[in-house]
């Protein structure tokens, strides 16, 4: 399985980017699908998360109710739909897929897309 990032890019403040990650090879469906993001000098943290139903979503307090993360089978793709940016959340953002399906271990891993957020 491989994953492509796309999406990101420079905004001010309060603006709002949509990320997208396409993977290629496997059964999407089956796969539940997470967004990292690693900001410069920091070690890689978790984001947000949707199980392989895509029924249930999860993610960090830092982006409840500004983030929202999604995906589409159909098109072998998630989404992190990311609204009201902040400074702090400038980072390369790479998309993750478990392919046991259970949102625990993230076994495959994407080259990242960068945002920053300018105040």
């Amino acid at each position: 399985v491989q994953l492509q990032a796309s999406g990101g890019g420079s905004v001010q403040a309060g603006g709002s980017l949509t990320l997208s990650c396409t993977a290629s090879g496997g059964t999407f469906s089956s796969y539940a699908l997470g967004w990292f993001r690693q900001a410069p000098g920091k070690e890689r943290a978790f984001v947000a998360g949707i199980n392989r139903g895509g029924d249930r979503t999860y993610g960090t307090d830092s982006v409840q109710g500004r983030f929202t993360i999604s995906k589409d089978s159909a098109k072998n793709t998630v989404y992190l739909q990311m609204n009201n940016l902040r400074p702090e959340d400038t980072a390369v953002y790479i998309c993750a897929l478990d392919s046991v399906g259970l949102g625990e271990v993230y076994d495959y891993w994407g080259h990242g897309t960068l945002v920053t957020v300018s105040s």
